[in-house]
């Protein structure tokens, strides 16, 4: 059942109406149903009437004949014997004949037929208005051609001259040919709309190469990409060379953007941190200053402060980017390196943060420096969005081969459309969520949405993968998973 489920479901995938080649291949396939059924059609008809005219020709050629014959028997015998030499002349098992006077008596007739013939002339001969051009007719479940004329012979009228031929089994040979051509016709469209199907998908395959390379192309790939497709249409190639000058143009875009955030971050770091001295050094010798006068001085300094880490948080992006930014990997003791890193962050909020430590020593490689950003990023991050009654729990753990840590909170949680974009540059969930009274200085991203886009720059270029599980009203699961030391003893 579930090898079913599967297979369905690769099916509904492989099979999306939406798609050009499910379109291509269902346009093509109607244009061969419509051709073919018109020309099985077409060609049935003909088969029909071809039939038919012949039957009819025989009915004609009996009638134009008949006299004839009538004409010359009755000179040596007879009338009644002389018809009847007549028709016996033409008696054929699926052919009966007879002459009627206009009363309705019967002068000369075929022997009675035997077999599936045997009840037709009885009802015929009850009434039955006999058609003066040949004509089909259906009597007792059989296909009979039916024609009568006034038989003349030798000047006069000798009476009404009938003529019922039985097609029934050229009939049922035509239908049989009718429903053989239609079982090729449908197999010749099955297989028509397999090979379609086949050629379509080899068709769009440079296509698919184009959305896969698409797909796989970062922002530090934008100047080295370029789309290579074995034998594509000149359409396709055409469009793949478009895609590369487009590449190129994104790469210089791309390149100007970062030497110039990197250019402003530098630049403006030094003023601002001249800035920031000259508010401290004012703060602290000011000791004439009125109490307006302090506070402005006090949130100068603290914007000025924000502007910096800022800064310093855009230029290590933008080295990052330019891949200038170097990584020290050790191997460190997370137990140590975590308690230190949790004194720091106990230091600037008074909430609860445990430690649910492993029972022997964690050795992980990393950046000492960087790994401790990371961790005091999402400290911050924990104690700015939770409840200040519940606590943040910091819990490491290793594997044969990799080292675990997770940073949990029991805040207001993350809706789920959120958790795909919160390690992007800038974004930020609803401010509305944090509570103001955890904004601190261990607030290192400043507010600005970069911290937690550190966090993954970071810890990608430890070699190492984060991740968020988060629930609305029950709180976040920060994980990040770096390269182990050595296995767990």
């Amino acid at each position: 059942m579930v090898d079913f489920l599967q297979a369905a479901s690769r099916l509904r995938k492989r099979i999306d109406p939406l798609s050009l080649q499910f379109r291509l291949t269902v346009g093509i396939t109607a244009v061969s149903i419509l051709g073919l059924g018109s020309l099985a059609a077409l060609t049935s008809w003909q088969m029909y009437q071809t039939l038919v005219n012949s039957h009819r020709q025989g009915a004609v050629n009996i009638i134009e004949r008949f006299p004839r014959d009538v004409t010359l028997y009755t000179e040596m015998v007879p009338l009644e014997v002389g018809l009847k030499k007549a028709i016996d002349n033409l008696a054929t098992p699926n052919l009966f004949i007879w002459v009627n006077r206009s009363d309705g008596t019967v002068l000369a007739q075929s022997e009675t037929l035997k077999g599936p013939y045997m009840n037709i002339p009885a009802q015929l001969m009850a009434g039955l208005e006999m058609p003066s051009q040949p004509l089909v007719a259906t009597v007792n479940e059989r296909y009979l051609i039916l024609s009568s004329s006034p038989l003349k012979a030798k000047g006069k009228i000798l009476g009404q001259l009938n003529v019922a031929q039985d097609i029934t089994s050229d009939q049922v040979q035509l239908m049989i040919m009718v429903r053989n051509l239609g079982i090729i016709c449908i197999s010749v469209i099955i297989a028509i709309t397999v090979v379609i199907a086949l050629y379509v998908e080899r068709s769009l395959q440079p296509l698919r190469q184009m959305s896969q390379m698409a797909a796989a192309i970062s922002a530090n790939d934008l100047g080295q990409v370029q789309m290579h497709l074995e034998h594509p249409p000149s359409e396709v190639k055409e469009l793949a060379q478009t895609f590369n000058t487009m590449l190129l143009r994104l790469s210089a875009a791309w390149e100007q953007q970062r030497q110039f955030v990197g250019n402003v971050s530098h630049e403006l770091r030094t003023p601002l941190t001249i800035v920031h001295g000259y508010l401290q050094s004012t703060l602290r010798r000011g000791g004439n200053l009125t109490e307006p006068q302090r506070e402005a001085l006090q949130i100068a300094s603290s914007e000025a402060n924000r502007t910096i880490r800022l800064l310093q948080d855009l230029l290590e992006l933008a080295r990052a980017d330019s891949g200038i930014m170097h990584f020290q990997l050790k191997p460190l003791v997370l137990n140590d390196l975590v308690v230190e890193v949790v004194g720091m962050a106990k230091q600037f909020s008074d909430q609860e943060i445990i430690i649910d430590a492993a029972p022997f020593l964690v050795e992980v490689i990393a950046d000492e420096n960087r790994l401790k950003q990371v961790l005091l990023n999402l400290i911050a991050n924990a104690l700015k969005y939770s409840d200040p009654s519940q606590p943040v729990t910091v819990m490491f753990i290793q594997t044969d081969e990799e080292v675990i840590i997770q940073v949990s909170d029991r805040g207001q949680g993350i809706p789920l459309q959120q958790q795909t974009r919160i390690f992007e540059r800038f974004y930020r969930v609803d401010e509305a969520r944090a509570r103001s009274s955890n904004r601190s200085s261990l607030d290192l991203s400043g507010g600005y949405g970069l911290g937690l886009s550190i966090v993954k720059t970071l810890v990608e270029g430890m070699g190492g993968r984060v991740a968020v599980r988060s629930k609305v009203g029950e709180g976040s699961m920060f994980t990040v998973t770096l390269p182990a030391q050595s296995p767990n003893p």
